[in-house]
C-alpha cells in the first residue's frame, strides 16, 4: 500500500451523516450454519488475508475495519488514526476441520506482535495487534496462545485479546486483493495449504 495514502494524505476523509462517532456495539453478523467467525488485526490486511485464505477449514475471508468509534468508516477515515478502528480480517471457519488454535498460529506467525501500533513501515493504530472473539471459549485460547508465545519469544506481547465488536467491510478493492493480483496483476495462490511466500504488495 501507498504509505502516505495509509496515513491519509492527498485523499481526505469522507466524514458525512452517514459517518458520526458511536460506540460499537458487538459484532451481530452470523457465520453460516455449523461454521464459527473469528477477527485478527496483524497490520496490513492483504497478507494476512491471504495467510487466512490457505487454511483448510476456513470457508470465507473478508478485510474489514473495527473496534473504533466511527460509523461506516471508509479506508480514508481509518487511515487518519482519529477513530481507533483497526485493519481486520474476519475468518469464517469450520470448525470440525479447523481448530481456532490453528488459527492462532498463523496470526502469530504472519505479523510481530511485540511492535505497538506498526508493522514494518506501515505505522498507526490501525497497524495494531489483536484478537478479537466471540465465544468464552476462543478468549481462553487467545488467552493461552498469548501467554505461550510470550515465553517463546521471551519478549513483551502488545496484542489486545477483546470482544469482536461491529464489523465493516473493507471496500471491494481490498478484497483477496493478493489473492485477485494486487497493483502487480500478479496473482498469489490461495490454494488450501499452499507454502509459497507471500508478497505483501502484490
Amino acid at each position: 500500500m501507498n504509505f502516505l495514502n495509509k496515513l491519509g494524505f492527498g485523499t481526505g476523509s469522507s466524514m458525512d451523516s452517514s459517518s458520526s462517532p458511536i460506540p460499537q456495539g458487538p459484532d451481530d453478523d452470523t457465520p453460516s450454519p455449523g461454521q464459527q467467525m473469528a477477527q485478527f488485526g496483524a497490520g496490513c490486511f492483504w497478507g494476512v488475508e491471504l495467510a487466512f485464505q490457505r487454511v483448510p477449514g476456513v470457508t470465507k475471508t473478508e478485510v474489514g475495519y473495527t473496534q473504533g468509534y466511527l460509523h461506516n468508516p471508509t479506508y480514508q477515515d481509518v487511515c487518519s488514526g482519529t477513530n481507533n478502528h483497526s485493519e481486520v480480517v474476519r475468518v469464517q471457519y469450520d470448525p470440525t476441520e479447523c481448530r481456532f488454535e490453528a488459527l492462532l498460529d498463523v496470526f502469530w506467525a504472519r505479523h510481530d506482535p511485540t511492535t505497538l501500533n506498526r508493522q514494518g513501515n506501515d505505522v498507526g493504530t490501525q497497524y495494531r495487534s489483536g484478537i478479537y472473539f466471540y465465544t468464552p471459549e476462543q478468549e481462553k485460547a487467545a488467552l493461552e496462545s498469548k501467554d505461550r508465545q510470550e515465553k517463546l519469544v521471551n519478549r513483551k506481547i502488545v496484542t489486545e485479546i477483546l470482544p469482536a465488536k461491529k464489523f465493516y467491510r473493507a471496500e471491494e478493492y481490498h478484497q483477496q486483493y493478493l489473492a485477485k493480483g494486487g497493483r502487480s496483476g500478479s496473482k498469489q495462490s490461495s490454494d488450501k495449504g499452499c507454502n509459497d511466500p507471500i508478497r505483501c504488495y502484490g
